[in-house]
């Protein structure tokens, strides 16, 4: 009768620890790509989740009222096929769809030839203390950074350098600047004497090393932007070269939440004599970035 007793006891503080066990284990359930380490079962509490978890179909968010704006000479196209495909926009290549989408449209036209790209980037940080706003802010950081400029005094923003593997900035706008930042990152001002970038001349005049007219005019050269997502800035830049036409590229990038949305319109115009309009540029390229920013406010 003991050693039944004994065995009796032995089996209940069997079946007690692994009652316990199971009370304290993790609660199952896979989760999504986007989970971050640390979600669930940890002491310290996970960063908030981004606003975006999709990003939308960028070929289709440019109304064709627009394209023929920013793009002369699409209305123009005599054959009905080639235009139907030059207001559709061709795809960028990217490695993950939901994290990344781009689209860009090229025509040319007898005057100039004209460029516009869309990019979409969703940022996730898989770093349970970081937030994906905040990994989104340091994607923008590093493109701020790049165009030359810094975040205004007093930005909410925290302007820290992302993580040497960035993988959430790998992948990057197909076309636009293409190795224009390659020589110049970062540097600003009116001179090149290699043929390279000049800064923002006023809209119309003659461009050069050295020439004052390459001073842009208030309001117009290379900025931050007030009233556009959580923050955003304005890059304007001319290359110009001794045997080809000057080429204007305009760049407005603004974050909203997790998602950084990258603009890129440039013009090149036919003859070599001829200077892009900096204002004009400017004008359209921010106001597809006002349509763009509300459809995420929507």
């Amino acid at each position: 009768m003991q050693r039944k007793g004994k065995a009796c006891v032995s089996g209940v503080a069997a079946l007690v620890a692994v009652l316990l066990t199971g009370c304290t284990g993790g609660s199952g359930g896979a989760g999504s790509d986007d989970s971050k380490p640390g979600d669930g079962g940890s002491s310290t509490a996970a960063a908030q989740p981004g606003k975006y978890r999709t990003l939308p179909e960028p070929c289709g968010e440019v109304d064709t009222d627009t394209l023929d704006a920013m793009l002369p000479g699409i209305a123009e196209m005599e054959d009905a096929e080639q235009r139907e495909k030059a207001y559709e926009g061709t795809p960028t290549g990217t490695y993950d769809t939901d994290r990344r989408v781009g689209c860009r449209w090229k025509v040319e036209s007898s005057g100039a030839s004209h460029h516009l790209l869309i990019d979409f980037e969703r940022v996730v940080s898989y770093d349970g203390t970081v937030s994906d706003d905040a990994r989104a802010a340091e994607v923008y950081a590093t493109k701020l950074r790049e165009a030359g400029l810094t975040r205004p005094p007093g930005s909410s923003s925290d302007d820290t350098a992302p993580t040497a593997d960035d993988s959430d900035a790998g992948d990057k706008p197909q076309g636009g600047k293409n190795a224009r930042r390659d020589d110049d990152k970062g540097e600003k001002g009116g001179k090149d004497n290699k043929g390279g970038r000049t800064e923002s001349p006023d809209a119309g005049g003659a461009t050069g090393a050295g020439d004052e007219s390459s001073t842009p005019p208030p309001g117009l050269e290379p900025r931050t932007l007030t009233d556009l997502g959580d923050e955003a800035f304005l890059d304007d830049a001319l290359t110009t070269s001794a045997s080809a036409s000057r080429h204007r590229t305009v760049t407005v990038v603004f974050r909203t939440s997790n998602v950084v949305v990258t603009i890129e319109y440039d013009e090149q115009p036919g003859r070599r004599t001829d200077v892009p309009d900096s204002k004009e540029m400017q004008d359209k390229a921010q106001e597809l970035a006002d349509t763009l920013a509300g459809e995420f406010d929507e």
